[in-house]
């Protein structure tokens, strides 16, 4: 049965070759290709909280995104049975949710948010990172590896849309303040990717809207992905912090007396996770909880300046607001006992120290501020960036390659060009 939600406008590709006579639908390809990549399987050894490799229960950036996929696709399925508003011949395509989730994470460098941040710094006068863009970035132009050039996948428009969480160019997110440009820390687009957006928003769609107000726009699949990923990590980074024991009844205690704007549903809520943890009974609790937070999405019309050229922008997804309380508590539990905590704050602080050092050694011996430079970048990166004759776009290819990174391949690269006792013929990869 043909499904009349998507229209030629959510299907169309990118310009490029796409398989022909294919018995997947495209967003079926979409998903394949994300699933099938080395950008994917990089993921694995990703922090997510804690570092890639650190314990071998705890989840990585990897496990993460395949939660997060099965999560949304799950949304979508319950909202196609549940809503009066969808119907068999009229509903949200699992695949394309499922692949939005895959691919939500592509762009997240080593060392988990402290690395995106790092790396933010690093580039904030040449274009800045941030990891949502760069997982368009990989989409579109990194995600194969060829010897002259690396280059895209050819998403579809529904796709590309599902991943955009901000729509904002990094230069209109750039403001002056005491005759100084003052750059975005985050919520951006790069601004060589204002192609890639008027393909996803052709014509004026966008036409004189500021930042939040172009962040603001998002797919019913983009809402969707958002919430999957915010259950996610809401609840799974708790159940970790359970485990490395930087969440106790004590420790929750604690941290509940110390807060003085918990609503009373938010209280109970606390107080049963306790009860929870001292009886050992917290992973079925989350199980039961990551269903809650399936059945707490509705999907409400709304119109927006795309709701008339496609159906993914007609409808909003609306939460329960109960369970958004609980989504929030989780947040700032995890916020305040974990990643607040000096073991994580120690992690972070290496993190970005690495990435530094590094981001220095290429820059110097690749950007002509060395006078005597050696090719201590692999190849076929330092290729790319040596074929390229503006400094900007040599910038971003060696943050790319930063950002490409594993927790482990980045340390051992520091290790490689900082210690005297590491760096054999068998330690380059």
């Amino acid at each position: 049965m043909d499904n009349r939600f998507y229209g030629d406008f959510d299907c169309e590709h990118l310009p490029g070759k796409r398989p022909e006579n294919d018995h997947r639908s495209p967003f079926q390809v979409d998903r394949d290709r994300v699933l099938f990549s080395s950008s994917f399987r990089q993921l694995q050894s990703k922090t997510q909280v804690f570092q890639s490799g650190e314990y071998d229960f705890y989840r990585t950036r990897l496990t993460h995104t395949i939660e997060v996929a099965r999560i949304a696709r799950s949304i979508a399925e319950y909202l196609n049975q549940t809503s009066d508003r969808l119907r068999p011949d009229f509903h949200i395509d699992p695949d394309l949710v499922e692949a939005v989730g895959l691919a939500h994470d592509l762009g997240h460098p080593p060392f988990g948010h402290i690395g995106e941040r790092k790396l933010n710094e690093l580039m904030s006068g040449h274009g800045g990172f941030e990891g949502n863009a760069q997982t368009l970035r990989i989409l579109t132009r990194l995600i194969y590896a060829r010897p002259d050039r690396p280059s895209g996948m050819k998403p579809t428009r529904a796709f590309l849309d599902g991943i955009l969480k901000y729509k904002a160019l990094h230069g209109e997110c750039c403001r002056e303040e005491n005759g100084q440009i003052r750059y975005p820390d985050n919520h951006f687009l790069y601004d060589e990717q204002a192609d890639v957006r008027e393909f996803v928003f052709p014509g004026d769609v966008l036409s004189g809207m500021g930042p939040d107000e172009l962040n603001s726009l998002k797919s019913i699949e983009c809402q969707i992905m958002d919430w999957a990923d915010d259950t996610a990590y809401s609840l799974h980074d708790i159940v970790d912090g359970i485990k490395a024991r930087f969440i106790t009844p004590d420790t929750l205690r604690a941290w509940s007396d110390e807060q003085d704007d918990l609503t009373s549903y938010q209280l109970q809520t606390l107080d049963d996770l306790i009860d929870e943890i001292r009886s050992g009974g917290y992973e079925p609790r989350t199980s039961i909880w990551i269903g809650q937070f399936i059945q707490a999405c509705r999907v409400i019309p709304q119109d927006s300046p795309l709701s008339r050229q496609t159906n993914r922008h007609r409808f909003r997804l609306e939460i329960d607001s109960k369970v958004r309380e609980v989504c929030i508590l989780h947040k700032r539990i995890a916020i305040d006992l974990i990643f607040k905590s000096p073991p994580l704050q120690q992690i972070e602080f290496k993190g970005g120290y690495l990435l530094t050092r590094l981001y220095e050694a290429y820059t110097e011996h690749l950007l002509g501020g060395h006078p005597k430079p050696l090719r201590i970048l692999p190849e076929p990166v330092s290729q790319w960036v040596r074929k390229e004759d503006q400094e900007d776009r040599k910038r971003r290819l060696l943050c790319d390659y930063l950002a490409s990174l594993t927790d482990g391949q980045a340390v051992r690269a520091y290790k490689r060009l900082y210690e005297p006792d590491f760096g054999t013929l068998m330690d380059l990869y």
